[in-house]
């Protein structure tokens, strides 16, 4: 097994706030060592179980990871992470 993870050319990233694209936020989630990661998942089904079968959410190639970062600042990428049903409200994040 590689310590190098295969990362596809493109993530499902959850959003949250308005469905108009420019009130869209990405999310980002403090993380049980303190640091604040940014949520990515590798296929859209890991998405749906991880966040709720109501989470919006956008496809983008991993190069658009930087200008995410510009506008919402964030020290590592969450691959795949499992939300809690206690995070979630009408399956989707709050």
């Amino acid at each position: 097994m590689s310590d190098n993870p295969v990362v596809p050319p493109v993530l499902y990233f959850p959003v949250v706030g308005s469905q108009e694209e420019q009130n869209q936020a990405f999310v980002v989630r403090r993380l049980s060592n303190g640091r604040d990661g940014l949520l990515a998942y590798t296929a859209l089904d890991r998405l749906v179980r991880s966040c709720g079968d109501a989470q919006p959410w956008v496809l983008l190639p991993i190069e658009q990871l930087a200008r995410i970062g510009e506008a919402q600042p964030f020290d590592v990428v969450a691959f795949d992470l499992d939300v809690p049903e206690t995070q979630r409200t009408a399956s989707r994040l709050r």
